[in-house]
């Protein structure tokens, strides 16, 4: 049975966000739905969520389950790309969205980084490569609508871009974030995160590395400096992004 067809939520208290995210899926996802959409269209899944915060953590954990990459985890970045360009989702919502495909994209590297020289537990590299190309299959159209998105929205953009780099993307970073370097100083999160991303934006190795040992030492978790250099880039990447994310979320905790 479709999920668009089957049980559409006939629960008094189910979350609005859960609303939105199944008005959008239904109308921008054709065909075959993804195992996460079941959160979506059947309210059997679960029916005890109250409230926003406990659905989104379920159905983004569907997604990616403690930052591990199942084989579900590529059949539901479809799903996610949907989310992400419409403007019916709120702006902090996008934000998270986007965020949760740059960790689904970074998995591999970023647990490299953590667990290293040890193997990361539950690491599944078919999963995880399936799972980052579907990512970056969805980028170009996410990156198109730059123009159109806030702020708050380009900054998570704006980690996917260093992720997938193209000699289109790379270049349009510098004039893209300059209002953000203007803004937001040296030694903020967003200061410090929009500069980082102009630094890998240059494609420096050594400035790279240089700069990955300048922002561990003022404050951010570390990794082996015997880990790869890429991946030590990418787990410091994420953990920025993460502490961007939950500044946006103080500063608009309605949205």
């Amino acid at each position: 049975m479709s999920t668009r067809t089957s049980e559409r939520n006939e629960l008094s208290d189910e979350p609005p966000i859960r609303q939105v995210f199944r008005e959008v899926i239904a109308d921008r996802l054709t065909g075959p739905q993804p195992p996460q959409a079941a959160m979506l269209f059947q309210s059997s899944v679960d029916p005890f969520w109250t409230n926003d915060s406990f659905f989104l953590a379920d159905f983004y954990g569907e997604t990616l389950h403690q930052d591990t990459c199942l084989p579900q985890t590529a059949h539901g970045v479809p799903l996610l790309a949907a989310l992400a360009i419409d403007n019916r989702v709120p702006p902090q919502q996008r934000f998270r969205v986007i965020s949760l495909l740059f960790s689904i994209a970074t998995v591999e590297d970023r647990r490299l980084a953590e667990y290293w020289p040890d193997t990361p537990p539950y690491a599944d590299p078919g999963n995880e490569n399936r799972a980052r190309e579907a990512v970056r299959s969805c980028t170009p159209d996410l990156l198109a609508r730059w123009a159109a998105e806030c702020q708050a929205v380009r900054l998570a953009l704006a980690g996917l871009a260093v992720v997938f780099p193209t000699a289109r993307t790379l270049p349009a970073l510098t004039p893209r974030l300059e209002g953000f370097t203007e803004q937001h100083p040296q030694g903020t999160d967003i200061g410090d995160y929009v500069r980082f991303i102009l630094v890998l934006a240059a494609g420096n190795d050594d400035q790279t590395l240089a700069t990955v040992e300048s922002l561990t030492a003022a404050g951010w978790e570390g990794t082996p400096r015997e880990a790869p250099a890429s991946a030590r880039t990418l787990h410091l990447l994420g953990q920025m992004l993460g502490r961007v994310g939950m500044g946006l979320t103080r500063s608009h905790p309605g949205e």
